[in-house]
Order: structure tokens, then sequence, then C-alpha cells
């Protein structure tokens, strides 16, 4: 009788769970890539992400890791190769970000601001009404929102991940997620969130780039982390799952996108839209 590892049905199951042999018995195409966010180093999805492109199939993804850990490696990987490598999903779901820039040659991105992470924002509003931090990210995991294990949303890894993402890709400066100065959410408390929603303050968990410095010495830092914003400023009417990024450019003092509370859709919605940029490219 053969061993579990020596039967013709484990032996499938190894081909199934190699990228590369899938691709070549596939004879893909494209490859879409959806593993959950490994902050550390981006892996598995960045070996899959190389795979398909040394494949010869375009790459498409919506995990962030990628273009944090290795995006001028992919970049350039998927430029020789003469496929493409797409990731409109990973920051405000579909929304055209990354592409939007692709269609405005020549700006010179100084700065953004934005909230980005739909998780802490709901567990802010509920705490705002006088709902613990538990209950509060209780109703964020019923909406599908947060993972069983929220930690890189509720301690910021996944703001600052995203922050990372948007430097590196936009403004051109590789930068590690370490290099962002990251709070999250943990230290507040409802009584702190209802006096400042009170006093027309709320409190948001912000993302931050700026460029600092002149010539060759110039550098871009970025930071995650809780700030009250003006009730009535574009930050400050942020609820539920909506989103908000404010761009700054040479061309353009201000340039601001607002995601209305997206479905669970939208996220797919970004990888649609990347498969047809790829298919129809030249």
């Amino acid at each position: 009788m053969p061993t579990a590892d020596s039967s013709p049905l484990a032996s499938q199951a190894a081909d199934v769970n190699n990228v590369r042999a899938w691709l070549a018995a596939a004879r893909a195409d494209v490859l879409f890539e959806a593993t959950s966010l490994n902050v550390k180093d981006g892996e598995p999805a960045v070996d899959h992400i190389r795979a398909a492109l040394e494949h010869g199939a375009h790459a498409i993804t919506a995990n962030k890791g990628p273009i944090v850990h290795a995006y001028r490696e992919l970049r350039d990987l998927a430029t020789a190769r003469g496929k493409r490598f797409l990731f409109e999903s990973t920051v405000m779901d579909g929304v055209p970000i990354f592409s939007l820039f692709d269609q405005m040659p020549a700006i010179h991105l100084q700065g953004f601001h934005g909230i980005l992470n739909s998780t802490t924002n709901i567990i802010l509003g509920e705490m705002e009404n006088g709902v613990t931090f538990d209950d509060a990210l209780k109703k964020a995991q019923s909406l599908g929102i947060a993972e069983t294990d929220a930690t890189h949303d509720i301690d910021g890894w996944d703001a600052a991940v995203k922050t990372a993402a948007l430097i590196t890709v936009l403004m051109d400066a590789p930068i590690r997620v370490e290099e962002i100065k990251r709070e999250g959410i943990r230290d507040l408390t409802p009584q702190a969130l209802r006096n400042a929603r009170r006093d027309g303050w709320p409190f948001k968990l912000v993302c931050r780039a700026q460029r600092v410095g002149q010539g060759e010495k110039t550098s871009v830092e970025g930071t995650v982390m809780p700030e009250k914003v003006l009730a009535t400023s574009p930050m400050g009417k942020i609820t539920g799952t909506s989103s908000y990024i404010h761009f700054e450019t040479d061309i353009f003092p201000g340039l601001a996108i607002t995601e209305e509370n997206p479905g669970l859709y939208a996220t797919a919605y970004g990888m649609l839209a990347d498969f047809v940029r790829a298919a129809t490219a030249r």
C-alpha cells in the first residue's frame, strides 16, 4: 500500500500547490494573486507574481505586500517580459488611484493624506456611540470588514503598508514599512472619542506622506496615527467603510478622491479592471 507522500493523489496535490507547476500545466496567460498580507516580507505573494512573470503571464494582485517589498524588481521583470504587473485593488479597493497617475504624466507628487482603513473607521464610530472596543470590533467582523485576527488593522499595520505602497509607486521613493511612524487605535477610549466628537474634532486614523529636504537630500516621510480632525472637513465626514485621500501635486495643489461605503464587490472590480487593462494592452 503506498504511503501518503507517494500516492498519485498526493503528487497531484503537490503540483497544485506549486505555482510554477500550475502555470506550466495550465499554460496560464494571467495570474490573479489574492493571498493574505504578510507584512514582514510579502511572501508567498512575491514569489507567486515573480513566477507568473517569468512564465510569461500577466500578474494581477490585491495584495499590498509585493508592492512594498518587491515593487521595482517585479515592475522591471514585467517590463522585460512584455507583461503587465497590476495592483489597483491594493489601496481603496478598485478606485483607480495608481492608474490615475498613469494618465497624468510629468505630475510631481509632493505628499498626501487620507483615511484608508475601514476597520478602524467602523470601530472608532461605534466607540463614539459608547460601545466598548471589543464590541465595536465584533461589529466590524460581523460586517465582513475585519478579519478574525484584526491586529493588522487595529495597530495600524494595514494603513502603514498602504501608505508605503503609495509612497513607493506614486512618489518613486521606496520605503520600508518599519520607516512609517505608526500608532494604532488601542489606547483610545470611548470617553475620549465621545468628547472629541462632541467638541467637533473626532479622531480618525490618518495616513500621511510628505517630501522633505531639497535636491539630492530629498526624502519622503510617512506616518499613520490617530488624529483629531475637524468634523466638517472631508476627513471628518468619513465614516463606516468609506475612504478618502487627498493628493498634493506641483500642478494641482489639492486633488481628492472619496470612496463612499463600497460593497465587498469593489476589490473584485479592481482586479477585473486590471484584467481588462492587461488584456487590451498593446
